[in-house]
């Protein structure tokens, strides 16, 4: 189940298109720097909720496209926080309740790194929190990154020209002093 993990300790981050998952995706993309690992970006798209208990389980290859999508989603949000795809950065894209394929990719030596937004009571009745549910169940260690007070800003957020040149010149800064490039 684990297909495309690498063998040695890694950071793996949780991938959706929110403020909180992209500050997420900005910090673990500076720690796999830092660190020296690999970096594993993982989107999981929610499989269609079902009315009845009858029309479960169902068979995920008839969602062949979203795996597409996502794949499609997660370069997207690489090109919009770090001016594209690292190196020998892993991308895995799955359907169904993205804490279950969190918890069961995230190994004990390695890092999981996922966004901590805000929702109300109601959406949090209707869709489980994936946060909640991997702070629960992971083995690895496990970092929630909340998005910065800054974010509502448009021109803070992940994404913006602002905030790339800023992102380029904190890695190049740490990358000189640090000796990693």
């Amino acid at each position: 189940m684990n297909e495309g993990l690498p063998s040695e300790a890694c950071i793996i981050v949780g991938v959706e298109d929110s403020p909180a998952s992209r500050w997420a995706l900005v910090w673990a993309i500076a720690e796999a720097r830092l660190r020296r690992l690999p970096l594993v970006a993982v989107h999981v798209s929610r499989a269609p909720l079902h009315p009845s208990v009858e029309a479960l389980p169902y068979d995920h290859t008839l969602f062949p496209d979203e795996v597409e999508r996502g794949r499609d989603l997660v370069t997207r949000l690489f090109r919009d926080v770090a001016g594209g795809v690292p190196d020998e950065t892993v991308i895995i894209t799955r359907v169904g309740h993205p804490g279950h394929h969190l918890v069961d990719l995230a190994r004990e030596k390695d890092l999981l790194v996922l966004g901590r937004g805000t929702r109300s009571w109601l959406s949090r009745l209707i869709l489980p929190s994936a946060r909640r549910y991997c702070a629960r169940n992971v083995r690895a260690t496990l970092v929630t990154v909340p998005p910065s007070p800054a974010a509502d800003k448009p021109e803070h957020a992940p994404g913006s020209s602002r905030l790339r040149s800023l992102w380029i010149r904190i890695l190049s800064s740490h990358a000189d002093d640090a000796g990693l490039y």
